[in-house]
């Protein structure tokens, strides 16, 4: 899990939490607020895990937001929590990337209203990674399991979605 910030059109700053799994890159929540507290973290944390599904290991930063308070709340959900050394982002790769990744893919090309439009942009590029953006990590799947298209030939004809607005677009095989 992490936060990273995003800047806004009023030059404010929005914080996006996210939690993410290491097998398949999938993200299993994500929410913006203005203004992260250990409290609002704990409440991400219990709506990223209902139901007992819980993973067994939960990585993190050693970040002031990720107090006393929230390393007893990853406890009693049954996870073992792992925090980093301090100023080593690579130990949390996966997560560095996808980062990477939503601020090459989107924001270095969105400018972020305020914190209802960011909602509504992670939503949408959640969907859009884990449907349609395939990963080299994955043997060209997607999160999603979506496999790449394989046979083609000269006759094949491609279509497009639009994803992201038109950003970016998912390219299928026609039937």
């Amino acid at each position: 899990m992490d936060f990273f910030t995003v800047p806004t059109l009023t030059f404010g700053a929005l914080f996006c939490f996210f939690v993410i799994a290491h097998d398949r890159r999938r993200i299993f929540h994500c929410n913006v607020t203005r203004h992260p507290t250990s409290a609002w973290g704990i409440q991400q944390l219990r709506k990223a895990f209902p139901y007992d599904s819980a993973p067994k290991y939960l990585i993190f930063y050693r970040d002031s937001r990720f107090c006393a308070d929230v390393i007893s709340a990853v406890k009693s959900l049954g996870i073992e929590p792992k925090r980093t050394s301090f100023r080593s982002p690579w130990q949390n790769g996966v997560a560095e990337r996808w980062v990477g990744n939503c601020r090459c893919d989107l924001f270095d090309h969105v400018i972020v209203v305020n914190e209802w439009h960011l909602k509504r942009l992670m939503n949408d590029y959640v969907r859009y990674y884990h449907e349609g953006r395939t990963h080299l990590g994955l043997d060209k799947q997607t999160p999603a399991s979506r496999k790449a298209a394989s046979g083609t030939n000269s006759t094949s004809q491609v279509v497009y979605t639009p994803r992201l607005g038109g950003l970016h677009h998912r390219y299928d095989l026609a039937i």
